[in-house]
């Protein structure tokens, strides 16, 4: 359990009014245990009141990975019905106004607390956990800057088995080999491998279709170390770098240096948004710029800040997100150019290190 943690969260409950906070298996339970649980058909919730200490209810045969909460284990014989029972009696739950994750809480626990907490109110609390992560720790930022490097030392590694023939499922399935055996604890998400117009998409999914002399390939991947994430995106040429998205790639290039620049303490989020946006805009092409300017990143592939139009949220130091501008031509393909940041006291920085020019296969 981290003690400081496990404070601010119960601070910021207070704050809002909650009793009680409850969090399944994912980014906001590890963040404050430290503990890792699969999400299945075996419920697993951790109640944190304001008032007393925290416990949690899972299944008995993961019961030993708590060493430091009162603990309410079931088997798969008995049903978990009885734990959430007496759970919910014990720390008082019914009546009360219960901190709940929107974005990852199931109807399975819903209807559980419903049942067991009679009269309490789920209460959605996201923006609790988005003030609580939103600005990174020495530790955090450390774990992010060996997740890059890991990603990035796989990308160099995996450039050289690419060859004209091959397809995009197995050069991606190359990609993830090379992070798994390069130190990554698990994939950020399943790489992205998108060549000739199959680049046009910005979320293409890797197919059977083979590289060609002339392809430019879109590769977006990233690795989990030590529970934190890494985010790239880097354009391959197979060949001299010729034809339409020659020029794309250098507006792109312009609009991701744009954006970076941009970054300081103390600006509003979509100011970054609007700067790097401008640059693609005043060429024409900012139709062709279909999503956000980036997304924040640490335990999570996407958390706040959102780099979008609208998110007045000021920039502070400890902030981490990507910067990733990205035009896309339907039947010609793609460009998009992305890097991690860090907001500083004075300005910015950038983790990744890749140089943003196409490599060439």
């Amino acid at each position: 359990m981290d003690v400081s943690r496990l404070q601010r969260m119960i601070g910021l409950a207070q704050e809002r009014g909650l009793d009680v906070v409850a969090l399944m298996p994912g980014p906001n339970l590890f963040y404050v245990t430290g503990l890792s649980f699969f999400l299945s058909e075996r419920p697993v919730v951790g109640f944190f009141p304001v008032d007393q200490p925290p416990a949690l209810v899972l299944p008995a045969l993961e019961a030993d990975k708590v060493t430091d909460m009162e603990t309410f284990p079931y088997t798969d014989e008995d049903g978990y019905a009885l734990a959430f029972q007496q759970a919910c009696a014990k720390l008082e739950i019914a009546e009360a106004r219960v901190g709940v994750e929107a974005l990852r809480m199931r109807l399975l626990e819903s209807r559980i607390l419903q049942r067991y907490a009679a009269g309490s109110e789920l209460v959605p609390a996201d923006d609790l956990f988005a003030d609580l992560r939103i600005c990174k720790e020495e530790r955090e930022l450390a774990a992010m800057r060996r997740a890059i490097s890991v990603a990035e030392r796989a990308f160099e590694a995996w450039l050289g088995q690419l060859h004209v023939g091959m397809t995009e499922k197995e050069a991606a399935a190359r990609l993830t080999a090379a992070m798994l055996t390069g130190g990554a604890d698990a994939l950020s998400f399943d790489p992205i491998v998108a060549g000739g117009p199959h680049g046009g998409l910005p979320h293409a999914v890797p197919g059977d279709r083979p590289f060609a002399a002339g392809d430019w390939v879109v590769v977006d991947w990233g690795a989990f170390v030590d529970g934190y994430a890494s985010d790239l995106t880097r354009m391959v040429v197979f060949g001299e770098p010729t034809g339409p998205l020659q020029a794309i790639h250098s507006l792109v290039l312009q609009a991701n240096a744009a954006g970076r620049a941009a970054v300081h303490p103390g600006i509003p989020a979509f100011q970054v948004d609007q700067v790097t946006r401008a640059v693609i805009a005043e060429a024409g092409y900012g139709s062709k710029f279909t999503h956000r300017t980036g997304h924040g990143l640490g335990l999570e592939i996407h958390e706040p800040p959102f780099i979008v139009a609208g998110n007045a949220t000021t920039l502070v130091p400890g902030m981490t997100f990507t910067v990733e501008p990205g035009i896309y031509l339907e039947g010609v393909g793609g460009v998009r150019i992305e890097d991690d940041v860090l907001v500083t006291e004075h300005g910015m920085e950038t983790l990744t290190t890749l140089p943003r020019e196409p490599f060439l296969v």
